[in-house]
């Protein structure tokens, strides 16, 4: 038996209807932990209860700390977090670029709420525990179970609005078959970064749609409005429109960090193009943002720009993308 603490924010797993005044989150974390099987000792700590549509940066830097509090006891095996679907990946994300234990940190939540007729929180939780107990993902990182597939934090994102599987992208680390956990890969992992001060509940970064024929007024207003970074969902392999490059040099030239990254689901961003595209978004500073999509790629530079961080140490770790090595099932 493991010990494994879970920490309740929310979300849909915790979310029962209202009526005419839909879903709510409601349910505590000692509510989620009443079907468990108790294969494992588990102990709760409920750090919020909010949809995670409502989340601010001050409410990530609390659930990283308390992550951080859980891994430090000794008593501690594992944590489970249990978090709404819309967010996830960023939060999750959040954690694993802090996270500097070997510990499993695993996400875990629902697409249904708890007093649906057929709820699927309490197998995903179940599935989480086991996951967040077993040896073989020690060391991998933060993790988001779901309908049987462990995924990394890292590139994961939500693919599907209703979906009983709704992520994709990142690496698979394991899945279920039946009861039993099969491990088939291992993410190799940067080294962390600090934990986020109160800095980072003030750091504002913007995401701007480089869609077909979008002028560049958002991107000026945002770096007006104070931003201290501003993250480009560009088309393609990394574009932008008619703009975008003087935008983006009058930006960085007043203090403005500007990360390149790309509206498409999968595949990295590869500067390519002239004429506007993103080789020359590149030469007018902006930096390229790897295989971190927009959401994700906010979050890194708000972690970055609140410490604060040069460009260079920003392209650093952008760059620094991890792969993966393969794992013996398990």
């Amino acid at each position: 038996m493991a010990s494994i603490r879970i920490l309740g924010t929310g979300g849909t797993i915790a979310s029962r209807s209202t009526g005419p005044g839909g879903l709510i989150a409601k349910d505590h974390a000692e509510d989620l932990i009443q079907t468990l099987s108790r294969r494992h000792t588990v102990s709760v700590r409920n750090v919020m209860v909010s949809g995670s549509y409502q989340l601010q940066f001050s409410d990530l830097r609390l659930i990283a700390q308390a992550a951080r509090n859980a891994v430090m006891d000794s008593t501690v095996d594992g944590v489970v977090i249990t978090h709404g679907t819309d967010t996830m990946e960023e939060t999750a994300f959040l954690l694993d670029l802090v996270h500097s234990s070997p510990k499993p940190v695993v996400f875990t939540g629902a697409s249904r709420p708890a007093d649906s007729s057929a709820p699927d929180g309490p197998d995903n939780l179940e599935q989480a525990v086991e996951a967040a107990a077993s040896p073989e993902l020690r060391g991998t990182g933060v993790l988001v179970s779901f309908a049987g597939k462990i995924r990394s934090a890292r590139g994961l994102f939500l693919a599907s609005t209703t979906a009983a599987d709704p992520y994709a992208g990142g690496t698979e680390v394991a899945h279920f078959i039946g009861d039993s956990l099969h491990v088939t890969a291992r993410p190799l992992r940067p080294s962390p970064l600090r934990m986020p001060s109160e800095e980072f509940d003030r750091t504002r970064v913007t995401i701007v749609d480089c869609a077909l024929g979008a002028d560049t007024d958002l991107f000026s207003h945002a770096v007006h409005a104070g931003a201290a970074a501003v993250v480009l969902a560009g088309t393609g392999t990394g574009n932008a429109g008619p703009g975008f490059v003087e935008a983006v040099q009058d930006a960085v030239r007043g203090g403005c960090f500007v990360v390149l990254s790309s509206r498409v689901p999968y595949g990295p961003v590869i500067p390519t193009y002239g004429d506007g595209g993103g080789v020359d978004l590149v030469r007018a500073g902006a930096i390229p943002s790897g295989d971190l999509k927009p959401p994700q790629a906010r979050i890194l530079a708000a972690l970055l720009t609140s410490q604060p961080a040069t460009p260079e140490q920003i392209h650093r770790v952008l760059t620094a993308a991890p792969g993966r090595q393969g794992g013996q099932s398990g």
